[in-house]
């Protein structure tokens, strides 16, 4: 049996989306979205923006979604290379992240997702994005309500690598490093979305107010995070940048050729084997040499 590669230019498919498994892509992209975002878009007339269990619903419902992403993915678009790599790929992530511990801004582990999700693919970035985050949270004792936030931005910052224009050489080290201040910036901003409505309650001016104009509490919004975090997600974008000039061309090289030799995405061919000892006759059902 001989394989033949199927990937097209330097990127490499190692984990296959199908049509079920893209469905249910777009469908936990849609839910994240909503559990981000959803107090700025609801009519305070329904009660919905005063219910406590609103936050409470959408961490136990993403956990669901996730679980259900991947299994459609794995649904025969992963086979046991892939696996391996994955595992190699996380456990690298999962080591990393506690270096930075987030003093600062400094998180080393965000160009890995980048570099791995432009090299393998979209679909294999998400999964690598949610299964760093969880296996880090494991190791670092960070398991909480908001891990499942964490987990689908960062599957959002690797299936978004695997999705940039196909370019070669500097052009595609400075998309990828232009790449990584935007996610840098936007990973923080989600975060602090899933939870500001609910940091600091009463009317201050960067306070959540439901029922306000959507751009006031936007507004209210980027002032909040200005004062709380802009400090650490601008080096975090910073330093993502930074990593990926200073080692994404040896890095994605190395990632493409392992690709290359694992073959994931090989379409099996099975050559004609003679029989032993001589070919079968059909008309008299004896053996001739």
């Amino acid at each position: 049996m001989t394989t033949s590669a199927v990937s097209v230019g330097d990127r490499v498919s190692a984990i296959r989306i199908r049509p079920r498994a893209a469905l249910a892509l777009l469908l936990a992209s849609v839910v994240g979205l909503a559990a981000f975002a959803w107090p700025l878009f609801v009519d305070p007339g329904t009660g919905v923006a005063h219910l406590r269990e609103a936050p409470l619903l959408f961490t136990l419902l993403l956990p669901l979604v996730l679980m259900v992403v991947l299994s459609e993915v794995a649904d025969g678009g992963i086979d046991a290379k892939a696996v391996a790599m994955l595992g190699v790929l996380t456990a690298v992530g999962a080591a990393l992240r506690p270096l930075g511990t987030g003093v600062a801004g400094f998180e080393p582990v965000f160009f890995l997702l980048v570099l791995a999700g432009r090299a393998f693919g979209p679909g294999f970035g998400f999964v690598l994005g949610a299964t760093t985050l969880f296996a880090s949270a494991l190791t670092t004792g960070g398991v909480g309500p908001w891990l499942p936030f964490q987990m689908l931005a960062a599957a959002w910052v690797g299936a978004g690598a695997g999705l940039l224009p196909r370019l070669r050489g500097r052009g595609e080290l400075a998309l990828l490093a232009v790449y990584g201040l935007v996610v840098g910036l936007l990973y923080g901003l989600l975060l602090n979305l899933s939870f500001w409505p609910f940091a600091l309650p009463g009317q201050t001016a960067v306070s959540f107010i439901a029922g306000d104009p959507l751009l006031d509490n936007l507004r209210r919004f980027l002032a909040f995070s200005l004062l709380t975090s802009l400090g650490f997600d601008i080096p975090r974008a910073l330093v993502t940048a930074g990593l990926i000039l200073l080692t994404g061309g040896p890095l994605l090289r190395a990632l493409r050729r392992a690709g290359r030799k694992a073959a994931f995405d090989a379409a099996p061919v099975f050559d004609a084997v003679p029989p032993v000892g001589g070919a079968v006759s059909e008309d008299a059902g004896t053996a001739t040499s």
